[in-house]
């Protein structure tokens, strides 16, 4: 065996060994037998190699599948003893020579009863764990993906606001009953906001900033991509200034940095993280994964990169899952621009090739884009 055939089976093996280390050590952080500081590490190391993080929710995946799998060996123990323990020749002739009708039926078919009884428990257990597999532990919170699954609940991220009017309110104004986000995507007036936000509204008021409210209506919605376009109608409102941000045309990749602005309460709320996936919930290919904490109130926000490009729009998270965030890709944004006739978006409608974020710091990122995200408020 030459040298070359043996440095490259040592490399494999050491390969080997180190992948069985790690998943000792996922295994452990998964059973709680990590050190405080160990599972501060270890948590810190997930949110930086992005493969890691895939790989723990993996094995978390094949650790319940596991357990799934006793529950039914057990329970199929389980019933192959109380079948075992019952007599049924005793049973009848305690019973006498007159067998009841039910004591019949089960002398007569007792096998078969059993068999059916085994398969109906079995094929039960069976598709309860493929159930919590498939739906990847939780279940979508939102979401208004087509006309028949798209229903606004208190699973969207949409924040239903009290129904008595707060001491800020303006005086006679009826109070809004949900709240969402929206941002610019012209400089005169044109909203994107999400489809469930708005979606069966009587009315519809867009608040900047400053807290100045202003009527809009609704151009175009867009079921298939939950995206709805809202044009700001009010007098009152004078233009804004060329749009600091541009849309990001190609895709994000894996473990890049995000963050979003948005009105989960009446003051706008920064949330960052990270790109966990390129695609959505179910592999569904026109949304992105990403790991950021959000609130009934952030639908309808902008996700950005770390240049402030907005690549997305926030639709919805997963339910039991922390940080499981779903968001519209940029290019169905695009779509939803193109369907606008030009001489109604006007001069300033389309995205800058030029971005004035990009080289700044993030707290000077979001000073300039807060007056271009709109708290939606939304009266039924």
């Amino acid at each position: 065996m030459s040298a070359e055939v043996k440095e490259i089976i040592f490399s494999n093996l050491v390969a080997m060994r180190n992948e069985i280390e790690l998943e000792g050590i996922i295994e452990d952080y998964l059973n709680g037998k990590l050190t405080e500081a160990e599972t501060l590490a270890f948590e810190q190391l997930r949110l930086s190699d992005s493969a890691i993080d895939h790989k723990v929710v993996a094995h978390k995946v094949f650790l319940e599948s596991l357990r799934d799998y006793a529950g039914i060996i057990d329970l199929k123990s389980k019933m192959n003893d109380a079948h075992d323990a019952i007599d049924v020749d005793t049973l009848s002739r305690k019973l006498g020579p007159h067998p009841s009708f039910v004591i019949n039926i089960w002398r007569k078919n007792k096998a078969a009863l059993g068999v059916a009884a085994s398969f109906i428990l079995l094929t039960m257990a069976m598709l309860y764990s493929i159930q919590q597999n498939t739906e990847q532990i939780g279940s979508v919170e939102q979401v208004k993906r087509d006309l028949t699954s798209l229903k606004t609940s208190q699973s969207s991220l949409i924040r239903k606001i009290n129904s008595t009017a707060s001491a800020s309110a303006v005086k006679n104004e009826r109070p809004a009953n949900y709240g969402g986000t929206g941002f610019a995507l012209t400089a005169n007036g044109y909203i994107l906001t999400n489809l469930h936000v708005i979606e069966g509204a009587e009315n519809i008021t867009a608040v900047d900033n400053n807290g100045v409210p202003y009527k809009v209506r609704v151009i175009r919605t867009d079921s298939q991509y939950d995206l709805a376009i809202l044009k700001i109608t009010d007098d009152k409102f004078k233009g804004l200034s060329n749009l600091p941000y541009r849309l990001k045309r190609n895709s994000i990749g894996m473990g890049e940095e995000v963050y979003t602005l948005g009105f989960p309460k009446d003051d706008a709320v920064y949330g960052r993280g990270y790109v966990s996936s390129k695609t959505g919930y179910n592999g569904d290919t026109t949304q992105y994964q990403v790991s950021i904490p959000v609130n009934p109130g952030n639908s309808g926000g902008p996700l950005l990169d770390q240049q402030g490009n907005i690549i997305g729009v926030i639709s919805a998270k997963q339910n039991q899952v922390e940080g499981a965030t779903f968001a519209v890709k940029s290019k169905y944004i695009q779509e939803a621009l193109n369907s606008i006739p030009n001489d109604s978006l006007g001069n300033k409608a389309v995205f800058s090739k030029r971005n004035a974020l990009q080289g700044l710091s993030k707290p000077k990122q979001i000073e300039r884009i807060k007056d271009y995200v709109f708290m939606i408020k939304v009266y039924k």
